[in-house]
């Protein structure tokens, strides 16, 4: 019979293949972790700041942005707690009225994570103004009355608010919203100067925090 020549073995390089599995390992825990924690492109107002004095509420530490400093007259009474935190962007939509521009409502789409459980949830904000979920059809309305405002950090900028909920319908995500704060705004001013009519839609960012009654 005819013997097959001897094929030579190259060595293995035995800590090489373990730290390109360790990488391959760290980056699935990587991933994993965002598809748990918080959606892709997703940022907080408050992340890149010193933290605020005052003690951040329980689960903060592994909820990031759930603390930015905000002004004072933006925070709830007591006895109402943050529930999630979504980041907007989208457009502010002005009408002409007798020459100049007014507010006629916000188009914008927002991304982020509740917290009690902590999972990835998104919704649209609209006329109303209002903001209702595409995943389980839950509608939050705000109470054009009860606004607190304050400034924007950023120059150019519309101003942040504080807005009681007016009212709510279904048990998803909106369903038990009690105060909705809209911070960390940029853009969404209207055009200076007057109009001679029509509509023009003006892009703007911001970070919303919805809270809850504690219990």
């Amino acid at each position: 019979m005819t013997q097959r020549p001897a094929v030579a073995r190259m060595p293995v390089n035995r800590h090489a293949s373990f730290t390109r599995n360790s990488k391959i390992t760290a980056a699935f825990g990587a991933l994993a972790l965002i598809a748990v924690a918080v959606p892709t492109g997703v940022s907080f107002a408050g992340t890149d700041r010193p933290p605020a004095a005052v003690p951040p509420p329980a689960g903060a530490a592994r909820f990031p942005g759930l603390d930015p400093r905000v002004p004072a007259e933006l925070n709830p009474p007591a006895g109402h707690v943050p529930y999630a935190v979504l980041k907007a962007r989208g457009v502010q939509i002005y009408e002409c009225r007798g020459g100049a521009w007014a507010l006629l409502e916000p188009a914008a789409s927002l991304s982020g994570v509740t917290m009690h459980p902590v999972k990835k949830v998104s919704a649209l904000h609209f006329r109303g103004p209002s903001w209702q979920s595409d995943q389980d059809g839950s509608l939050l309305e705000g109470d054009p009355e009860g606004v607190v405002r304050v400034a924007s950090e950023h120059p150019d900028s519309i101003q942040q608010l504080r807005i009681k909920a007016r009212l709510t319908r279904g048990d998803g995500v909106f369903g038990k919203v009690t105060y909705i704060q809209r911070l960390d705004t940029v853009g969404g001013v209207p055009p200076a100067g007057s109009c001679a009519g029509g509509t023009t839609a003006v892009p703007y960012r911001a970070v919303y925090r919805f809270f809850a009654a504690k219990g």
